[in-house]
């Protein structure tokens, strides 16, 4: 029974430094070179191109409903028939005689 812990021991041992990588370490790539882009320089203007076509005419729109009539206003009442006057007093009986005629005098020139 010795022998046989002992034995244990070193498979253990021998499987658990098998297991046991160093880690490998790989270098970075040397950086690239920035691509080169070649630009264009714009040059002179070109010559104009032709006129456009017109454009169509669009379609006139529709003419709304018309409105409803509004309502007759009801007629005002009728007012009231005012009070009679007083009767005023009975003048004194003339003389009989002589007659004034009174003639007003004429309206002013304009």
């Amino acid at each position: 029974m010795k022998t046989s812990i002992v034995v244990a021991a070193a498979v253990a041992v021998l499987a658990l430094s098998a297991c046991d990588r160093p880690t490998v370490v790989v270098p970075a790539p040397a950086p690239t070179p920035p691509a080169v882009v070649n630009v264009p320089v714009p040059g002179p203007a070109g010559p104009q191109g032709a006129t456009g076509a017109p454009a169509e005419k669009g379609d006139t729109g529709a003419t709304g409903a018309t409105g409803s009539t509004g309502a007759t206003g009801s007629t005002g009442s009728m007012g009231s028939t005012g009070m009679t006057g007083a009767e005023g007093m009975k003048g004194d009986k003339g003389k009989s005689g002589d007659t004034i005629v009174v003639v007003p005098a004429p309206a002013p020139q304009r």
